[in-house]
C-alpha cells in the first residue's frame, strides 16, 4: 500500500513507542467495529463515531501525565482507552448500569471520573473550554506546573463560550491545551457555513494566542508535536490554540449517515485513515509484521468480548426513589457555629463584606471572580480593599464572560479549589444561565462531582435602576434541582448565611437585595458564624394569619404590619428558597388557618405560586379563607419612579393583608 500520510518528519521514535503508538490506536477502533454491530443489533441505543480521528485522541493523551486532567468530547474514545479505563465499565455506561459512571442517569462519554481524571462533556458543548480554564487556573494557583487539555470541534469553535473560554485563558496565561477537531461538518453544516477565515487557528491571533494547525490523521506528528508544547506549557505556562485537521467518514452519529458528503470528499479521507497509513509505514519499516498484528487483535478482542460479556451480565439498575433524591446534592455536614454576642450595628452591605472577609481568612485558596471587583472594589464596594488584603490572584477581575466564569469556577471545583463569583448584577446571570443549569446543577448527580461554588446575585428593585438592573430573578433557579438559593434580609443573617453557603460544597446561588445594602442596619455578631441554609425564621408570631415573605418584601411586610395594629400575624422569613421549609410554613398555616405569600418578582411562575400549591395540598382542611399571592405587576420592571412603584407589590400589600384578615 502506497502512503497517503508522510511519516518522514517524525522518525525519530524508538520501536516500542511506534509499537505502542500503533496498539493505542488499534484498541478504539476495534472497540468501535464491534459497537457498530450491537448498534445494528439493538444492544446499544446511539453511537458517535470517531473513526478516522483515533489518531488526535490518542496522541494528545499519551502526551499528558497520568494526573494531568482531559476534557474529552463524544468522539474522543481514545482518550478513555489510552487512559487505561477499564472496558467493562465503558460498555456499563454505555449500556446505563450501575458499574458505569453515572448510574445510568447519563449516557455515551456524558461522564467524568476523578479515578482517571477525565472530565466529559454535557451536550451543550462550549462550556467545557471554561471549565478547562478552571481546572488551568487552579493547577496555576498551586503552581504545580500542570497543564489541561480540552477538546471541541469546528462546530464548538462557533459558540461564545469559545471566544469566551479562549480570552479568559489568554488574559489570565493559563496553561491549556484546546484542541480543535477540524472534520469538516458540524452534523451536516460544512465549514464554508461554519466560518469565514482559512483555518481555525487563525483565530488564535485575536486573543492573542500561540496557534498551530497539525495533520490529525498522522500519528507521529501529533504525539510528537504536541509533547513538544505540553512540555513547553508546563515551564511556561500559557495556553496554546491546535487545529488537528482530520475527517469524520461516518454520520454525525450513525443514524444521520453521510448522505450530504460528497463521495470523492468521503474517498479521499478514507484514503487517510490514520491506522491504515501507520500500519502500512511499520511494516514497511520492519517494525510490524503480520503476526504482531493478529497477535494484537487477537488480545484486544478477546479483551473486548470478556468484558462485554461482564457489562451483559451485569444486572439491570433497580430505580431506588431514596438513592436518587439523595444523589441531587452532595451530603453536607452543617456544623453550627454559634454567633458571638460581641455585636456592632452595621449595614446589611457591610456584612455581607464581612462574611466574605473571613471566608477567604479561612479558606486560604478561595478564589473570589467578577467584574470590577478587584482594586475597584466591585460597583457595590464590597470587595474593597480585598486585593490589598488578599492578592491578585485571589480576588480576579473578570473580562465579561459571565458564561466562561461560571464554567471556570466549576473548574476549580473539580481541581479542589472553593470559588465565588460575583454577578454585577443579578440580571446579567442570564448570560452564564447554561452552565449554572446544566453544569453545576446536575454535576453531582449525574458523576458525584460536587460543585462548589456560589454565586452572589445583587438584585431587586425600588433604586431606579430600570428592567436590566433589577430584577429579582430567583424563581429561574429555585425550579432547577440541584441549586440551592439563598435570600436573606437581614444583616446577620445576610453573613451568617454566605458562610454558609460557602462552606456548603453545593451550588449556591445567594441573592442580595441592592435596596437593603445601604438602608438596612442590625447589630450584627462580630467573627465567623454559620446560620442553616433550609431553616426559615419565624420573626413575628400572632393568630390571625400567616405572613410568608423574603428578602426586601419582608420589610414590606413589618412596615405594613405596623399600621394594621388589629391583625396578629405570624411573619415568616423563608431565607432560603431551595430547600424550602415547609415545616415552619405548615405549622404556622395549621395554627392560623390564613395565608399570604408576598414575592416582590412578578406573579405568574414565582415562589409564591409553589408555595400556595404546597400549602393547598397538605393544609387544605385547616384552612379559612383561600391563600392569598401577592406579587409585582407582570411586566419588565420600569424605570422611572412613578412607574416603578405602581410595579412593585410593596402598594398592594396592607389592602390584601386587610382584606384576609377580614375574610
Amino acid at each position: 500500500m502506497s502512503l497517503n500520510i508522510n511519516y518522514s518528519l517524525n522518525s525519530s521514535l524508538n520501536n516500542a513507542t511506534l509499537l505502542h503508538l500503533y496498539k493505542s490506536l488499534l484498541k478504539p477502533r476495534l472497540i468501535e467495529e464491534k459497537m457498530l454491530i450491537l448498534l445494528r443489533q439493538g444492544k446499544i441505543t446511539k453511537w458517535f463515531s470517531g473513526i478516522g480521528q483515533e489518531a488526535i485522541s490518542v496522541g494528545v493523551t499519551l502526551t499528558l501525565e497520568k494526573d494531568e486532567y482531559i476534557l474529552p468530547m463524544h468522539r474522543n474514545l481514545g482518550v478513555f482507552t489510552t487512559r487505561g479505563i477499564p472496558l467493562y465499565r465503558l460498555f456499563s455506561q454505555w449500556q446505563g448500569k450501575a458499574k458505569g459512571f453515572t448510574k445510568g442517569r447519563d449516557r455515551s462519554f456524558h461522564f467524568g471520573t476523578q479515578e482517571y481524571n477525565i472530565v466529559g462533556m454535557i451536550s451543550h458543548l462550549g462550556p467545557q473550554l471554561g471549565v478547562a480554564d478552571g481546572i488551568a487556573l487552579a493547577n496555576k494557583l498551586k503552581d504545580n506546573n500542570k497543564i489541561c487539555a480540552v477538546f471541541t470541534g469546528e462546530g464548538g469553535a462557533s459558540e461564545g463560550d469559545f471566544h469566551e473560554a479562549l480570552n479568559v485563558a489568554s488574559v489570565w496565561s493559563l496553561p491549556v491545551l484546546f484542541c480543535v477537531e477540524n472534520n469538516g461538518y458540524g452534523l451536516s453544516t460544512p465549514n464554508s457555513e461554519q466560518f469565514n477565515c482559512n483555518n481555525i487557528a487563525d483565530k488564535g491571533i485575536g486573543y492573542g494566542m500561540e496557534s498551530h494547525i497539525i495533520d490529525g490523521n498522522n500519528i507521529l506528528e501529533v504525539y510528537t508535536k504536541v509533547d513538544e508544547l505540553a512540555k513547553s506549557i508546563r515551564k511556561n505556562p500559557r495556553p496554546i490554540l491546535i487545529e488537528f485537521k482530520t475527517f469524520r467518514i461516518r454520520g454525525h452519529e450513525e443514524a444521520s449517515g453521510t448522505k450530504y458528503v460528497p463521495e470523492d470528499l468521503l474517498e479521499f479521507w478514507r484514503a487517510r485513515d490514520p491506522i491504515d497509513n501507520f500500519e502500512s509505514y511499520l511494516l514497511n519499516k520492519g517494525v510490524l509484521t503480520s503476526s504482531l498484528i493478529d497477535q494484537y487483535k487477537k488480545e484486544i478482542t478477546a479483551e473486548i468480548n470478556e468484558h462485554l460479556q461482564i457489562a451483559f451480565n451485569e444486572e439491570k439498575i433497580i430505580p431506588d426513589l431514596k438513592t436518587e433524591l439523595k444523589d441531587v446534592f452532595k451530603h453536607f455536614n452543617y456544623q453550627h457555629l454559634k454567633p458571638s454576642s460581641s455585636k456592632k450595628n452595621i449595614r446589611f452591605v457591610d456584612a455581607i463584606s464581612d462574611g466574605l472577609k473571613l471566608a477567604m481568612e479561612k479558606h486560604n485558596d478561595l478564589v473570589i471572580m467578577g467584574q470590577d471587583i478587584a482594586e475597584y472594589g466591585g460597583v457595590f464596594k464590597i470587595t474593597d480593599g480585598f486585593v490589598g488584603k488578599f492578592g491578585k490572584k485571589r480576588v480576579r477581575n473578570t473580562p465579561i464572560c459571565e458564561s466562561a466564569i461560571v464554567s471556570t469556577a466549576y473548574g476549580l471545583s473539580i481541581n479542589g479549589v472553593k470559588s465565588i463569583v460575583e454577578m454585577q448584577f443579578a440580571d446579567f446571570v442570564s448570560s452564564g444561565f447554561n452552565p449554572i443549569v446544566n453544569l453545576l446543577a446536575k454535576s453531582h448527580y449525574r458523576w458525584s462531582q460536587k460543585a462548589d461554588i456560589v454565586v452572589r446575585m445583587p438584585c431587586g428593585a425600588g433604586v431606579g435602576a430600570g428592567p436590566f438592573h433589577s430584577q429579582t430573578n430567583e424563581a429561574w433557579f429555585t425550579k432547577t434541582p440541584g441549586l440551592k438559593v439563598v435570600y436573606p434580609a437581614f444583616p446577620q443573617d445576610a453573613k451568617g448565611l454566605l458562610i454558609s453557603a460557602i462552606q456548603d460544597p453545593n451550588p449556591v446561588l445567594f441573592f442580595e437585595h441592592k435596596s437593603l445594602y445601604r438602608s438596612v442596619y442590625q447589630d450584627v455578631s462580630d467573627g465567623f458564624f454559620t446560620t442553616e441554609i433550609g431553616k426559615a425564621n419565624l420573626i413575628k408570631t400572632g393568630n390571625h394569619l400567616t405572613v410568608i415573605s423574603y428578602g426586601a418584601a419582608i420589610h414590606w411586610v413589618l412596615e405594613a404590619l405596623e399600621s394594621l395594629s388589629e391583625i396578629s400575624a405570624d411573619v415568616i422569613d423563608l431565607r432560603t428558597l431551595q430547600p424550602l421549609d415547609v415545616e415552619t410554613i405548615y405549622t404556622s398555616v395549621k395554627k392560623t388557618g390564613k395565608a399570604i405569600i408576598i414575592q416582590e418578582d412578578s406573579l405568574f411562575g414565582g415562589i409564591a405560586s409553589e408555595i400556595s400549591a404546597l400549602i393547598n395540598e397538605n393544609c387544605f382542611e385547616f384552612l379559612d379563607a383561600p391563600i392569598q399571592r401577592v406579587a409585582s405587576l407582570d411586566t419588565p420592571i420600569p424605570f422611572q419612579t412613578d412607574l416603578e412603584q405602581q410595579y412593585l407589590s410593596k402598594n398592594k400589600l396592607r389592602e390584601r393583608i386587610q382584606s384576609l384578615h377580614q375574610y
